[in-house]
């Protein structure tokens, strides 16, 4: 799979590399004992640009939840991967939002999912005005950017990846 290029609200544009796409789409759920599986997303700022890339993302790991509709992440374990891959680019790769699965063909964020998505908007220490919210279904994946100044969360890309 390429990687996949969006355009954000200012104009500039979202990267979602190949290799972060290859990393959340090892978790779809396309059979019925599959659990939702989720992450952070980790990436750079373009300088001199409003460009930005998404290198990786974690992955799920010891201490999350997972079940067929819910997905909770260890957040230490999380932010231990960040703080260590922040620390080893010099501090170049940062924290730019979550990602995770849904057991629908086109994927469709709940309640629950939006109030998190908001809460993560006020509460998360971030470098930037927006946070990306990304939901891999069975066959699209949707892309949000979230904007920390008005708490508004919009859909800026779909792609169908089967």
């Amino acid at each position: 799979m390429n990687s996949l290029i969006l355009t954000k609200f200012d104009g500039g544009k979202l990267e979602i590399s190949s290799h972060a796409l290859s990393q959340m789409l090892a978790y779809v759920q396309n059979t019925r004992c599959k659990p939702e599986a989720g992450g952070v997303l980790i990436g750079r700022y373009i300088a001199s640009s409003f460009d930005i890339i998404i290198d990786e993302v974690t992955v799920p790991m010891k201490g999350d939840r997972m079940q067929r509709y819910r997905f909770q992440r260890a957040r230490k374990r999380h932010q231990q991967v960040l703080d260590q891959t922040w620390l080893s680019s010099g501090g170049t790769s940062n924290y730019l939002g979550e990602w995770h699965t849904h057991p629908e063909d086109v994927p469709t964020p709940s309640n629950t999912d939006i109030k998190n998505w908001q809460r993560h908007l006020k509460y998360d220490t971030f470098n930037a005005e927006n946070l990306f919210f990304i939901i891999i279904g069975i066959q699209n994946i949707q892309i949000w950017e979230g904007s920390k100044s008005n708490i508004s969360i919009t859909l800026i890309g779909e792609l169908q990846h089967i």
